[in-house]
């Protein structure tokens, strides 16, 4: 297998140390993702190098100009402080083509919105959890296809954020007052 150049994102808070020894198991849990990858990589013979990125893109053009990966792995989760703008970082690799992994800006895009992504896949017949969407200062009615208990969420927030016990609601009024919550 080539030896790759491969330049890891990552926030700049999580670049791992190159051990673990002397980290308790909770420091360990902040950067254990960063740590698993980067040592993985290494471990697998490619030459690997962490690049903390927090609002500018400058640091990634600097560092694929300066030292030329064959390829960018990407572990942010956000860009300037928003989870949304994890497209932005895609394109701009997409613009300086260098290959990176993970979704292109479209699928990111797209799986961003849960409601879109959602009617997408049901379109296609694919099997996904009855869902509504409930647009902000309208009275909310709960459609007949869904019954209770339901769980509310944000069309927007990554992955389960948001999600509490709250969210788990069992009669129409409570579903009416999440929903204000979440909105």
């Amino acid at each position: 297998m080539k030896r790759l150049r491969v330049l890891v994102l990552m926030d700049p808070d999580l670049i791992p140390p190159d051990s673990t020894e002397g980290y308790s198991e909770q420091q360990i849990n902040e950067w254990k993702t960063e740590y698993d990858v980067v040592t993985t990589l290494r471990t697998a013979g490619h030459e690997v190098r962490p690049l903390g990125v927090l609002d500018e893109l400058k640091l990634i053009r600097d560092e694929i100009e300066g030292w030329k990966p064959h390829v960018v792995f990407i572990l942010l989760e956000q860009f300037h402080g928003e989870v949304i703008y994890d497209q932005n970082v895609a394109s701009y690799l997409e613009l300086m083509r260098i290959p990176y992994t993970g979704c292109k800006p479209r699928g990111l895009v797209l799986a961003r919105g849960k409601d879109l992504s959602k009617t997408l896949v049901h379109y296609h017949r694919i099997p996904v959890p009855a869902f509504a969407v409930f647009p902000m200062r309208r009275k909310v009615r709960r459609p007949a296809h869904l019954s209770l208990p339901l769980i509310v969420k944000s069309v927007s927030e990554d992955s389960s954020l948001g999600i509490a016990q709250a969210s788990v609601v069992d009669t129409d009024e409570k579903l009416a007052e999440r929903v204000a919550f979440i909105h």
